[in-house]
């Protein structure tokens, strides 16, 4: 194919863009400039994406499989390194490429402070793009090893960029998800030595069709689940996860919820669905969906207990997660999703799921950073007034939060509505009602804040001076949230997008 849509270019520009653009925001001097060679790579990141849905649409799922498939310096599985992409990957790479845009464009305003210290923002673009690398390398690696080479730099950037401020609440944070996630690592790391002792492969593609229910295989997918876990947070190894994001600047907390912790979830569907699934059993399947229950009602009572804000929309991100896990159980009530790799009315819905939750936690972050902003703090108590003089990031937490809650006609509501229709197909009624559950906690927690915003200073006599908005905003910031936020209804009334899109290449 000697077009542009030729995804022997498009996938690995998708890794190599980033990664040039990590090393020209290393070498160019001043803010302005890094922002300026983020902002147009990120655009002409979102391009290729675009015109690889669009080879993926018109004609990419009736070719052969190979051309979905690109091996680097031409050595392919096993010896090789191969790129591979489906209908969840690219719907993933959308979601990656979206995001970042917006939340480049975000950091651009973000981090420019005159009187900031140059060091910061020169360290911020390289860290952020490294990131970058290592999502989009993740999304489309065919094989277990270099998932782990982009596991290792997704998790030390992320480490770093929580590290970014400087302060004691960050390096803490940072340290400790810098162990959890070498801890991680490691586990994952052991799974595929045991895998490749056993098999002599790494490319999951030939796992998928070559491995067994032996008890090496079982080792190793619970090494593989252990790590996983541990770097997606689920309840009770959430412990690092609302530090973290909570002491991490705006954009950076935004990624991490929206994206990074989603790379662990996408490996673990891959693995317990797909690459291992004849490992994979029931009751591991429904234990996953236990944990997954218990995330949501833990993640929701620490998020009404929450005294700040980043801290209360961290953990609900906590909570968010477990929703992801009730896939497992899930599809045992189709069995032929579980022979068939990642499809099935359970994935689509959870698909559906991860984009809703990724625009509306970003908007989340993001309105939160800019009331640390405009305030100089985001103690929900103290947060009276906040409807008169910041009515439009008010508004963009509302509607993120009716998307997080499940209100019509946001994306939370469709994905939500799809997992309550695949629980009651399945009769599965103990899933339909902490789904619904969920939601109210979510409505308690969202309308707490809403609740204080809404109360006029005036009413509120004891409130100090200090207390009342003390900077301005550049107007793109709280766009940008905006932004977001109305991409979650905007997908509500366009929920055929996604799930055509995670159904392409199901017949390859």
């Amino acid at each position: 194919m000697d077009s542009l849509l030729n995804v022997d270019i498009l996938l690995p520009m998708l890794v190599g863009l980033p990664l040039i653009a990590a090393i020209l925001t290393t070498l160019a001097k001043g803010h302005g400039l890094r922002a300026s060679i983020s902002i147009a790579v990120a655009l002409i990141q979102l391009i290729i994406v675009v015109a690889l849905l669009s080879w993926l649409s018109n004609g990419g799922t009736s070719l052969e499989a190979q051309h979905q498939r690109y091996s680097l310096g031409g050595w392919g599985a096993p010896l090789g390194i191969d790129l591979t992409i489906d209908g969840f990957s690219a719907l993933m790479l959308a979601l990656t490429a979206t995001l970042t845009l917006v939340l480049t464009v975000y950091s651009r305003y973000y981090f420019f402070e005159p009187h900031a210290q140059l060091d910061k923002t020169a360290r911020f673009w390289p860290l952020w793009w490294l990131l970058i690398v290592g999502i989009n390398g993740l999304f489309l690696s065919g094989d277990i090893f270099n998932i782990y080479v982009t596991l290792e730099i997704i998790g030390l950037a992320a480490v770093a960029l929580v590290a970014l401020d400087g302060s004691r609440a960050a390096l803490t944070a940072a340290l400790r998800y810098l162990l959890v996630g070498l801890l991680g690592s490691l586990c994952y790391l052991l799974a595929v030595a045991l895998l490749y002792r056993t098999y002599g492969t790494l490319d999951l593609a030939q796992l998928s069709v070559i491995a067994e229910p032996t008890a090496i295989t079982w080792a190793a997918l619970a090494l593989i689940t252990t790590g996983l876990l541990l770097k997606t947070a689920l309840v009770p190894l959430h412990f690092w996860l609302p530090l973290a994001h909570g002491s991490a600047p705006a954009p950076v907390s935004a990624i991490l919820s929206a994206l990074v912790v989603k790379t662990s979830f996408y490996l673990l569907a891959r693995f317990w669905l797909d690459a291992l699934a004849p490992a994979s059993t029931d009751y591991g399947l429904i234990m996953l969906g236990i944990l997954g229950a218990a995330a949501i009602f833990w993640g929701s009572i620490q998020a009404l207990r929450a005294t700040r804000l980043k801290l209360m929309v961290a953990y609900s991100t906590v909570a968010q997660l477990g929703y992801l896990f009730l896939l497992f159980p899930l599809v045992l009530s189709t069995g032929d999703t579980r022979d068939a790799g990642l499809t099935g009315p359970a994935v689509s819905a959870i698909a559906y799921f991860i984009v809703a939750h990724a625009c509306a936690k970003a908007a989340m972050f993001l309105v939160a950073g800019n009331i640390m902003r405009t305030f100089g703090h985001d103690d929900i108590a103290r947060l009276h007034g906040l409807a008169k003089y910041m009515p439009l990031s008010l508004f963009t937490f509302a509607i993120a939060g009716a998307s997080l809650i499940g209100l019509p006609p946001s994306a939370g509501f469709i994905s939500k509505w799809l997992l309550l229709n695949v629980a009651i197909d399945a009769a599965q009624w103990w899933w339909v009602i902490i789904i619904l559950s969920g939601g109210l906690m979510a409505a308690m927690y969202v309308f707490r804040v809403l609740n204080i915003a809404f109360i006029s200073v005036d009413e509120k006599a004891q409130i100090e001076p200090k207390h009342l908005p003390t900077n301005k905003l550049p107007t793109i910031m709280p766009l940008c949230a905006f932004f977001l936020a109305m991409l979650t209804i905007a997908l509500g009334f366009n929920a055929e997008l996604i799930l055509d899109l995670v159904t392409i290449g199901d017949d390859v």
